[in-house]
């Protein structure tokens, strides 16, 4: 007698799911950090002649200019088939953005104008509509607003970037992107970490001095601000440039909700200086694009600061990228254990604010505080 073969039925799968089963998109996961504005692009690279698509929060967004100069963010993603819009193109005459798969057109909030196989001339479908975001051009840079809740909190606006356009005040700019393997609160950190510069970035912007240095540290209930009671300070060879003349030096990081540091370097009665200002953008867990701005002000240094300074800036920034990719695969491999001595209250600090907002305000919330902190570089 033959033995009895059991076959299994191959599993059917809805043609409106994926085999895999992913988790929630980083927006979603992130609880109230995602309540903020995010750089999704520069303005400069935003145009009426191609969209543009990219990434925050795990969540792909078209930026595409109006004619008239308006910029629009949609979900990259058609409602009809889910084709990416950003390999379509914008009908300036219509001031809408085309799918590049059946045709389908959205305007600017989203609704599907135009569908062209419906009739001879297309028909309107709102009911077709995709995801919007809320948009905000400022010094330069495209911001958009990431919550769930699309009325964006009247309190919270897009970081101001100081010393934007104010060359007749003596101030020049420029702006660089760098892509990070590694999450926000690491990078944030890591931007006004003064303890690690004396090893990264030894001979290109602070060497070992075996100095000790005051420290004033304040927590508030939307920043991290820190004070350095060091004049004397040096800053490796490009001192003899931006202070030549010796100056007192006054020197500031602070950190401000959810992902901006301020770094603030003033020579004297602020005759010379320069501020470094980076908004970190989450891509993914690990993956974080950082948009820099630098303001200097040197004198009659700054006619040819742009022919080295972002030069010089690129190269520090390198070698931050080497230390927080070795930091990240560490990450992958293994969860955070740190250990913690005083110099790091400002990453407990950044910490604290961070963790309070990505579980929904829940449990006892950090209290402000200041700390008057010493270390050694």
């Amino acid at each position: 007698m033959n033995a009895e073969v059991s076959v299994t039925q191959p599993k059917r799968i809805s043609l409106n799911q994926t085999s895999d089963s992913r988790i929630e998109p980083l927006r979603k996961r992130s609880g109230l950090l995602a309540e903020y504005w995010y750089v999704g692009a520069m303005g400069r690279d935003v145009t009426n002649a191609k969209p543009v698509s990219t990434v925050v929060m795990e969540t792909r967004i078209v930026l595409w200019r109006s004619k008239a100069g308006t910029v629009s963010a949609l979900r990259d993603r058609c409602a009809h088939r889910n084709t990416m819009l950003s390999e379509g193109y914008v009908n300036n005459k219509k001031n809408c953005i085309v799918c590049p798969y059946h045709g389908w057109e959205f305007d600017e909030e989203g609704d599907c104008t135009k569908v062209p196989s419906e009739n001879w001339e297309g028909k309107k479908r709102n009911n077709r509509s995709i995801e919007s975001f809320p948009v905000i051009e400022k010094d330069g840079l495209i911001w958009l607003w990431m919550g769930l809740e699309k009325t964006p909190d009247p309190e919270k606006t897009p970081f101001k970037l100081p010393y934007y356009n104010q060359e007749k005040e003596g101030w020049g700019n420029f702006q660089i992107i760098n892509d990070f393997e590694n999450e926000v609160t690491n990078l944030v950190e890591n931007f006004m970490d003064v303890p690690h510069t004396v090893i990264v970035h030894s001979g290109w912007f602070r060497n070992r001095a075996h100095k000790k240095v005051k420290t004033t540290m304040e927590r508030t209930d939307n920043s991290v601000l820190v004070t350095y009671h060091q004049t004397d300070d040096v800053i490796g060879f490009a001192e003899r440039v931006v202070n030549p003349k010796k100056l007192p030096l006054f020197h500031t990081d602070n950190f401000y909700m959810p992902n901006n540091t301020r770094v603030d370097y003033g020579f004297g009665d602020n005759e010379r200086g320069f501020v470094i200002v980076s908004t970190s953008t989450p891509i993914s867990d690990m993956k974080t694009r950082v948009y820099t701005s630098i303001s200097y002000k040197l004198g009659l240094l700054n006619f040819g600061a742009k022919s080295w300074l972002p030069w010089y800036v690129q190269n520090i920034i390198n070698q931050d990228l080497v230390i927080t990719r070795n930091q990240a695969q560490s990450l992958r491999e293994e969860p955070a254990n740190y250990k913690s001595t005083p110099a790091d209250t400002l990453h407990v600090f950044i910490e604290s604010l961070r963790k309070w907002e990505e579980g929904g305000r829940k449990g006892r919330q950090p209290r402000a505080m200041t700390k008057e902190i010493e270390f050694w570089i």
